[in-house]
């Protein structure tokens, strides 16, 4: 893969590799770094693909993959967050309602919410993409659902009856 290549994917995929992030490290910053990375592996990947929506499956799967390397990190456990220390960058999507009340969830229902109804993917690609079964999709799915009713209903109470 060439340079021309590389810029050429992350412009069409920028978006999609951040929100990927976000929806796992919840802190732009993390999602930004792993956009670094996740472009710097496509560099230097010796393989090929098939098409751009190939393209597409293996930067998210790479994006999933960095994710929980961060997230596992001795350094990530055991640091102290600095949002205390002054203001904290908002991405754009945060003014999106819904999007706000996806990140409440927990992360597995939240990837696969997001992977299924902001990317687009069935069941079986998010399972690929992922490394686990539809049937673990599905559940995710149908239990990511339900929390996310909760959560709105939560929030019309609360702006309702200003709880």
């Amino acid at each position: 893969m060439n340079a021309k290549d590389v810029e050429h994917y992350l412009a069409l995929y920028r978006n999609n590799v951040i929100t990927t992030a976000l929806c796992y490290v919840k802190k732009q910053c993390d999602a930004e770094d792993i956009l670094q990375e996740v472009f710097f592996s496509l560099y230097t990947y010796s393989g090929s693909f098939n098409e751009d929506e190939h393209v597409k499956a293996w930067l998210i799967r790479c994006t999933v993959n960095k994710c929980k390397d961060l997230l596992r990190s001795h350094w990530r456990r055991f640091s102290a967050p600095l949002e205390a220390a002054g203001e904290q960058v908002y991405y754009d999507r945060h003014e999106d309602e819904l999007y706000d009340i996806i990140h409440k969830l927990g992360k597995n229902n939240r990837i696969v919410l997001y992977m299924y109804y902001y990317e687009g993917y069935s069941v079986e690609e998010t399972a690929k993409i992922l490394g686990i079964s539809a049937n673990a999709v599905s559940s995710r799915l149908k239990r990511g659902r339900r929390q996310l009713k909760k959560l709105i209903e939560n929030e019309r109470n609360e702006s309702r009856y200003g709880l």
